[in-house]
């Protein structure tokens, strides 16, 4: 699968988009997501989010741990995902 060819700064805006609306719909729907690691709506979101950050922004180790944070319960609350994408962006133009 290719994705189509966009611009770096694009990349790192849409990433941290991805991130900021991850972790805005897992707040505030709290109830669907309390469950943590048993809840499958959450094990989705975090598998298509981690997914398509990969994509866009390549491997980084920053990842793991965020991806493993989302699975304990009321952890996953804390915004993971848009930690890791301003941690993995933070230097990039």
């Amino acid at each position: 699968m290719s994705l189509p060819v966009v611009s770096s700064s694009a990349r790192v805006r849409i990433a941290r988009l991805l991130a900021v609306a991850a972790d805005g719909v897992q707040i505030v729907a709290v109830p669907a997501f309390l469950s943590g690691a048993a809840s499958p709506l959450n094990d989705a979101l975090d598998l298509v989010v981690g997914v398509t950050l990969v994509l866009l922004l390549g491997w980084h180790l920053a990842f793991l741990p965020t991806f493993v944070t989302e699975l304990i319960p009321f952890v996953d609350i804390f915004p993971t995902w848009t930690a890791a994408v301003l941690f993995v962006t933070r230097s990039r133009k």
